[in-house]
């Protein structure tokens, strides 16, 4: 078994930060792609950002230049630090995750339960 526990969400103004973080724990023999999504209420849930192993990262052009997706291999986790936070930003964050249980196996994709993020004055 897989789990990935998420932290960092909350309420915060406009032009205000956060820094999200999902932890993967369990059988896990390699990770591939992280990645963060939002789904913000009445609306299908959308890629924010995404990092590989090799730490080349996508973003949505929304959130260019103001979010900034890492990772941290030895700890099997991966961040999103948001700057100059919008109201449209809000919504509920879930990161996933690809890996492979053992080696030979093929990848299987994990969600975070999500973390709520609130931008509002």
């Amino acid at each position: 078994q897989v789990q990935l526990v998420e932290s960092g969400g909350g309420l915060v103004q406009p032009g205000g930060s956060l820094r999200l973080s999902c932890a993967a724990s369990g059988s896990i023999f390699s990770i591939g792609a992280m990645g963060w999504y939002r789904q913000a209420p009445g609306k299908e849930r959308e890629l924010v950002a995404s990092i590989t192993s090799g730490h080349s990262t996508n973003y949505a052009d929304s959130v260019k230049g103001r979010f900034t997706i890492s990772r941290d291999n030895a700890k099997n986790t991966v961040y999103l630090q948001m700057n100059s936070l919008k109201p449209e930003d809000t919504g509920v964050f879930y990161c996933n995750v690809y890996f492979t249980a053992s080696w030979g196996l093929a990848p299987s994709v994990k969600w975070g339960q999500g973390t709520q993020v609130t931008v509002s004055s």
